[in-house]
């Protein structure tokens, strides 16, 4: 039994109670009961029916809401396991992958001069990941929501990490600090960064474009694509088992009521930036009517 129908069974058991008996004792029992008797077993016949019936009740009720009390305690722990899950992977991992990618770097310098050029990459990626470890301890230990934001200061620090590593990186940005909350800032840096970063882990390109404009002068929605000249990848195997990061950045577009798609580039597609092939991430906001 449902814990609203429990209530309302406990609600209407006096009640319902009170008029059978009232309706007995007038239909069939008055030749028989007198009115002051019946007057004075209203009351024991209430109290009988509370003792034997109506505790049942309470204790399912106490049961029913300790079982959802249980659950919420259960969507507590999994929301906080998937707020770790995405500080460690926005954070951590797509700094530690920029890491690895430096030491190869490292392992095929030929001169003094390139040796202490990388060291100096690598000692700023690892300065970073020890802001990121102290920025998610930080975030897991208070309010979930950021309002901290440096809007757009991420993208162009993976941009610029791209970049050295041999990318070539347009940003056309056209969305004004004022037009997102701090929610939709964080959620679409996180989408934007991680469309980035595996442009570099699995596109082979050599380009990679970020566009951001609103739908129109004064209007709440906006369009973002990320997109690259990259070899490109089927849709089944962007959502194949392992592959988080696209299902992170489908799962936080969800979650904003925005629309989120990767697709193969096209001819349709190539505006002169970039050739008609690799993959477009698109991101979309519709404006509110």
């Amino acid at each position: 039994m449902t814990y609203k129908r429990i209530k309302w069974f406990i609600l209407w058991t006096p009640t319902l109670t009170i008029a059978l008996w009232e309706y007995l004792r007038h239909a069939f029992l008055l030749p028989y009961v007198s009115m002051d008797l019946g007057n004075a077993l209203a009351p024991v016949i209430v109290m009988t029916v509370t003792a034997t019936l109506l505790i049942k009740l309470f204790r399912m009720l106490e049961s029913t809401n300790e079982s959802l009390q249980q659950a919420k305690a259960a969507k507590a722990a999994f929301m906080e396991r998937e707020q770790l899950a995405r500080e460690l992977h926005d954070g951590i991992s797509q700094s530690l992958f920029l890491l690895s990618v430096k030491l190869d770097k490292l392992e095929q310098a030929k001169d003094n001069e390139a040796v202490k050029e990388t060291a100096q990459q690598l000692r700023r990626t690892v300065r970073h990941v020890y802001e990121d470890v102290r920025q998610s301890i930080a975030s897991l230990r208070s309010e979930p929501s950021r309002t901290d934001v440096q809007w757009m200061q991420a993208v162009r620090e993976m941009a610029e990490e791209l970049e050295r590593g041999g990318l070539a990186v347009e940003l056309n940005w056209q969305l004004a600090e004022g037009r997102l909350s701090s929610k939709e800032k964080v959620e679409l840096l996180a989408i934007v960064r991680e469309a980035m970063l595996n442009v570099r882990k699995h596109a082979n390109a050599s380009c990679l474009a970020v566009h951001a404009r609103p739908d129109s002068e004064g209007g709440s929605g906006f369009r973002c694509t990320i997109e690259d000249d990259g070899t490109g990848a089927e849709p089944a195997q962007l959502m194949a088992k392992g592959r988080y990061g696209i299902r992170m950045m489908q799962d936080r577009a969800k979650a904003m009521g925005w629309q989120f798609g990767v697709r193969a580039r096209d001819s349709a597609d190539a505006d002169g930036a970039l050739p008609a092939k690799g993959t477009i991430v698109e991101v979309i906001k519709e404006a509110e009517r």
